[in-house]
């Protein structure tokens, strides 16, 4: 009886254990169903009990300083389509290729799948779209989408940049400020039978959130004035590329920017990756160039910081430097003779500006030269953009050095050089330059704010009214004459310099550039314009590139109301100078007060620039071109 009780109790045991073993199984099973598979399964199941058409949040837009509409966006539409709610896929698969203009065996393959929902056609214009929705074919919705609008086509293109058919931004502000112009998409929830059949009336939404709006710096007026310049710049002399920077001199922030050949924001060339590319390149951010003379700003203002020069001090020019046993020419063969500072800068004499650099000395000429920002990036909201390029110091020779003072040996952005000269004229502070002044979300919030942020300062007050008045007396009596406008001080430096290619010159190439700022006396306005490989012999900064930055000036003053502070200007004829010994030519125009572009060293004069007769002003540049 006991050995029959205790095997009961064994079997009972084992029973239990058995059931407590399934039990736990169980137990544990539904713990890795409801908890650690719980998320898993209920997004499967809303999947099966759910279809959900996504809500596009419409992009934020991009503005100008004063609200102008930069980029926005238009209305389209994506068309989807829920294969087993289509009752005649061919007849509807023949209808949506005709309207769509796709193929029509494409069409009947989606709708022949056997998932849940297919994209049928994404960016459908809405005419399309509403044309579509009266023929009332089963099966199919349509959501709202957006896609990228640029009002002034374009304009701004290198630095608006564009967005890919998702509406991500792939360069420029669309791209650099993409996590504020993304807004948050929802989405239309619709309840299904088992067979994935829409129920009526069970429809919930879960709104979108617009992006963020971006306010530029930008004036868009100021914009549209130098657009005109870079087109014109182009169109007239036959340039590989013209380009353009305004910049308010006491903030940094750029109020224009342009550059030509562009392209339109709202057509972008997709189906050539190359050309794309090259024309959204912000070439006055990102790339880097021989400045030429417009350098000269840097050196006369760091040699007067530097005490190395005074006002009486003078230079004698004979047309040359022998410097390290090289001889290095200044852009006038025929030389400047005897010459103070001021005459020098009006003149663009190359060899003051390497006699001032050697002054200095290598250490003290980098050290203001790193002053002014340049082998550094100046900090822009911009992606892509290049330090620029010094050499070494340790690795500078003497004939380096004086190559250097006067712009050669040398490599700055655009942005790096009009940001650099607006600290000389305003008084002595270099500002982070910047295109983003705020960002506000959708309910108007502010997000994000740019106040002028100084950086350091790079020359003392007294240095910076004196650079202000030998830049003026270049644009009053001196290359930059064309950049003059009747009735106001403009002050500025005129730049041309050779290109090179594999090492060496590259012949016939320059960029021809001016860099100028206005009222001189109280500098609101900085401008830079650069025409890259201008055609023919008029490759001069003071005749390609200053008239057009003289235009802006003009255009500028007009838009903001300025009132003229100067005397009307005077007027002359130019004489008839064609037959005439070069020296004798340029002893007749000199003394008229004209300021002289040569083109050839000796002989007689085959070539004048304007023509005899024609009416000029006083101080005005010419040229003259000898055998």
């Amino acid at each position: 009886m006991k050995s029959c009780a205790s095997l009961m109790r064994k079997r009972i045991l084992v029973a239990f254990v058995l059931l407590a073993a399934v039990f736990f199984a169980l137990f544990g099973r539904l713990f890795f169903l409801q908890v650690v598979d719980g998320g898993w399964l209920r997004a499967k199941a809303s999947e099966q009990w759910y279809r959900d058409l996504p809500l596009k949040a419409p992009r934020g837009r991009i503005l100008d300083r004063n609200g102008d509409v930069l980029a926005d966006n238009r209305d389209v539409f994506t068309l989807y389509a829920r294969p087993n709610a289509v009752t005649d896929k061919t007849g509807a698969a023949e209808t949506l290729a005709g309207e769509l203009g796709m193929n029509v065996q494409t069409v009947l393959d989606k709708l022949n799948t056997t998932v849940g929902e297919v994209t049928i056609k994404r960016k459908i214009d809405a005419d399309t779209a509403f044309a579509l929705r009266e023929k009332d074919i089963k099966g199919l919705y349509y959501t709202l989408d957006t896609e990228r609008n640029y009002p002034y086509g374009s304009a701004l293109s290198q630095i608006l940049g564009f967005t890919n058919i998702d509406n991500v931004g792939q360069s420029g502000i669309e791209s650099y400020y993409d996590k504020y112009l993304t807004g948050v998409d929802g989405f239309a929830y619709t309840s299904t039978d088992m067979a994935g059949r829409e129920i009526e009336g069970a429809t919930r939404y879960l709104p979108s959130i617009p992006g963020c709006d971006v306010t530029l710096s930008i004036d868009a007026n100021i914009q549209s004035f130098a657009e005109s310049a870079v087109t014109a710049a182009s169109t007239e002399f036959s340039a590989k590329s013209a380009s353009m920077i305004v910049m308010d001199v006491n903030t940094g922030g750029i109020l224009a920017m342009a550059k030509n050949p562009s392209f339109d924001l709202n057509d972008p060339p997709r189906n050539d990756l190359d050309l794309l590319n090259e024309l959204s390149r912000n070439t006055l951010i990102v790339d880097m160039y021989e400045p030429g003379s417009t350098f000269k700003i840097f050196t006369t203002a760091a040699a007067i910081e530097a005490g190395v020069v005074s006002d009486g001090d003078t230079f004698f020019c004979a047309g040359s430097r022998t410097v390290d046993g090289q001889r290095i020419r200044c852009w006038r063969s025929i030389g400047h003779g005897s010459q103070h500072l001021a005459e020098g800068v009006k003149n663009s004499c190359n060899c003051v500006f390497m006699d001032l650099a050697l002054r200095m000395g290598t250490e003290r000429f980098y050290s203001a030269l790193e002053t002014f920002g340049l082998g550094q990036k100046t900090g822009v909201d911009f992606s892509g953009e290049s330090s620029g390029m010094l050499m070494k110091s340790e690795n500078v020779k003497t004939v380096d050095l004086a190559r250097i003072g006067f712009g050669q040996a040398v490599a700055v952005t655009p942005l790096q050089l009009i940001t650099g000269v607006c600290s000389v004229v305003n008084g002595g502070t270099l500002y982070k330059p910047y295109l983003v002044s705020s960002v506000d979300s959708c309910d108007g919030k502010n997000v994000a704010v740019r106040l002028p942020e100084p950086v350091r300062t790079t020359v003392s007050p007294q240095t910076s009214q004196k650079m202000r008045e030998y830049l003026k007396g270049v644009v009053e009596s001196g290359g930059g004459s064309k950049a003059g406008v009747a009735g106001y001080a403009v002050g500025g430096k005129t730049g041309t310099a050779q290109k090179y290619s594999g090492g060496t010159i590259a012949q016939g190439k320059y960029i021809s550039s001016f860099i100028g700022f206005a009222p001189a006396d109280d500098p609101k306005y900085a401008v830079l314009m650069i025409v890259d490989e201008p055609q023919g012999y008029m490759y001069y900064g003071s005749l390609v590139a200053a008239p057009y930055a003289g235009s802006v000036f003009s255009k500028i003053f007009d838009y903001t109301a300025l009132p003229p502070s100067l005397a009307d200007v005077q007027y002359t004829t130019m004489p008839d100078v064609l037959g005439k010994p070069v020296n004798d030519a340029i002893a007749e125009l000199e003394g008229m007060g004209l300021h002289v572009e040569l083109v050839g060293e000796s002989g007689v004069v085959i070539g004048q620039t304007p023509v005899p007769d024609t009416r000029i002003t006083v101080n005005d540049s010419v040229l003259v071109r000898t055998e």
